[in-house]
């Protein structure tokens, strides 16, 4: 029998991934080799948010050459963000760079080219991921997720609670529910993927929506009135996620329900409250920050205010009780001054994270900000300012 062996790089909704690529080749009849170099498959899953993780990658298919003189029937397969980004670009031209530079590559293979219908492979015992959705719609200026994955595509409703339902009868105490922006899940489903391609429409369709009553038939026959977020003073995007949240926390079984990543700026007050009110659902939630600097976050494309960021903790705080926030930073972002860096800082105190993902800004030559901002923060600087958030929050008994 052919064997397969899977790297995954990345995320959270990259591990996901590699669990339903496993489910492929076992669909197909491949066993899991024990080490990498027994496999006849190699299956590369790529991250690509920041540099390093594609030249990790880059590297890896350079040593795995060394492999094929050995294994004649080695097969490299590319697949994850990195053909996500590839398959995206109209020109061909990423595509024919990748040939290009991992010639040792077999096979490029779009990550949505790997469906649902096997149950995954899963790795952890305890801990069943559950993609709820992919892709997104909000192209944060940073940020490559909607290159390399698209636009936020929902699964069906029913279906997840199907899967949710089958991981607790296979004994699984623990789901984490999976999306680049779980808040949003669901808005393609009501509104229609053609309809959210602009904010402007969205606006229009979800204020029309909310106001005729009608509901959205969901699951089990039930018809539900979507929950809207209102931002800055308008209806944003019409969500589900509140439901969804609330339906999966109550299956027999699951003592803990989880959930990845969420925007601030689409966290309901709804969500909110069924969060409160149901103790298995999870108390720690990641709520990406990025900059505690409202011009900074203006360039990000973030749509919220610092003021706002803080006003959603202490509702939060208010309301659930044992709260544990992490968030994600970026610092040295283009234009970012030492005062600016200092409101993140600030903000970082007033809401006390106690974990945080800080990341040093890095061009990502397809994003807005690489192509208009520039990146005139200096290395140094960004470790130095990266240091000292490592220091208030990561290592809280540091001593200068």
């Amino acid at each position: 029998m052919n064997s397969y062996y899977i790297v995954t790089f990345g995320c959270a909704a990259n591990l996901s991934d590699g669990e339903r690529i496993a489910a492929s080749y076992e669909g197909r009849g491949f066993i899991k080799a024990g080490k990498m170099e027994e496999a006849d498959h190699i299956v590369i899953n790529t991250c690509m948010v920041r540099e390093s993780a594609e030249n990790r990658v880059y590297g890896l298919v350079n040593n795995l050459s060394k492999l094929k003189i050995k294994n004649l029937k080695l097969k490299i397969v590319l697949t994850g963000c990195m053909v996500g980004m590839a398959i995206r670009d109209k020109t061909g031209k990423l595509l024919e760079r990748l040939r290009k530079k991992m010639p040792e590559v077999d096979e490029f293979l779009p990550i949505e080219e790997v469906g649902f219908e096997y149950s995954p492979v899963r790795a952890d015992k305890k801990k069943g991921l559950v993609v709820i959705s992919n892709g997104c719609n909000n192209f944060c200026t940073y940020c490559v997720v909607p290159f390399t994955r698209g636009r936020e595509v929902s699964r069906s409703f029913e279906e997840i609670i199907k899967e949710c339902e089958e991981l607790a009868h296979a004994g699984y105490e623990e789901i984490m529910l999976i999306g680049q922006n779980v808040n949003s899940y669901g808005s393609d489903l009501i509104l229609g993927a053609e309809n959210i391609e602009n904010i402007e429409k969205t606006t229009k369709l979800s204020g029309r929506l909310s106001l005729s009553g009608t509901g959205h038939k969901v699951y089990d026959n039930k018809n539900i009135n979507p929950v809207y977020v209102k931002h800055l003073g308008r209806l944003r995007i019409p969500t589900l996620f509140p439901y969804l949240l609330a339906e999966v926390s109550k299956i027999p079984g699951i003592k803990l329900v989880d959930f990845l990543s969420s925007n601030p700026w689409d966290f309901s007050d709804e969500l909110i409250d069924v969060i409160a009110g149901n103790k298995n659902i999870t108390r720690s939630i990641h709520l990406p920050v990025q900059s505690g600097d409202d011009e900074v976050l203006k360039r990000m494309n973030r749509w919220y205010s610092s003021a706002q960021y803080l006003k959603l903790v202490r509702n939060l705080k208010l309301k659930i009780i044992n709260l544990k926030l992490s968030t994600d930073i970026i610092v040295g972002f283009p234009g970012e001054t030492e005062k600016q860096f200092e409101n993140t800082v600030d903000l970082c105190r007033k809401v006390g994270f106690y974990k945080a993902y800080v990341s040093i800004y890095s061009d990502r030559k397809i994003t807005a900000a690489a192509k208009v901002l520039g990146n005139d923060v200096p290395f140094k600087e960004k470790k130095r300012r990266w240091q000292v958030l490592e220091n208030l929050i990561n290592q809280p008994n540091f001593k200068h």
